[in-house]
């Protein structure tokens, strides 16, 4: 079992680095997304947010017009997906990348990060939760602990 990782000890500003560890997306039980090629991002309240190569991803994606800004990594370009289990189920908004990253996380350049969900993501074949909320794309493991960001009364 690994190590428990407190997310009061993770820093602010944010670590990007690479993690060795295995992230896999299902949906409908089809693999969408596999990798041992991954960064995550470390964030005080935060559990890790992965970003995951564009080649690990196994479905097209569609840019969609919606943005956002982050403080820390810039502007964010988000994605829509069509479900494999049916083909007129259209998600959108719930995958994210950065075209132009800000100094400091260029290695996460065209990478993608996955919210917990419509589908199932995996972390070294557990299945995560979703970072409470529906702002923050984080994904919460067994091995994470302390209170985290995102859920009422908790944003700031």
């Amino acid at each position: 079992m690994p190590p428990k990782l407190n997310v009061h000890n993770f820093p602010r500003p944010p670590l990007l680095e690479k993690t060795p560890r295995h992230l896999q997306i299902k949906w409908n039980n089809q693999v969408i997304a596999d990798t041992k090629d991954a960064y995550w991002v470390l964030e005080t309240t935060h559990p890790p947010t992965y970003y995951l190569p564009p080649d690990s991803i196994l479905l097209p994606l569609t840019r969609s017009s919606h943005k956002s800004f982050c403080e820390w990594k810039g502007a964010a370009t988000y994605w829509n997906i069509t479900n494999p289990g049916n083909g007129s189920q259209e998600v959108k908004n719930r995958i994210w990348s950065y075209e132009k990253p800000t100094k400091g996380f260029e290695s996460i350049k065209d990478y993608l990060s996955f919210y917990a969900g419509p589908w199932d993501c995996y972390v070294d074949g557990e299945k995560v939760e979703p970072q409470p909320g529906d702002f923050y794309g984080g994904w919460v493991t067994s091995d994470i602990e302390g209170p985290i960001k995102g859920g009422p009364g908790t944003w700031g």
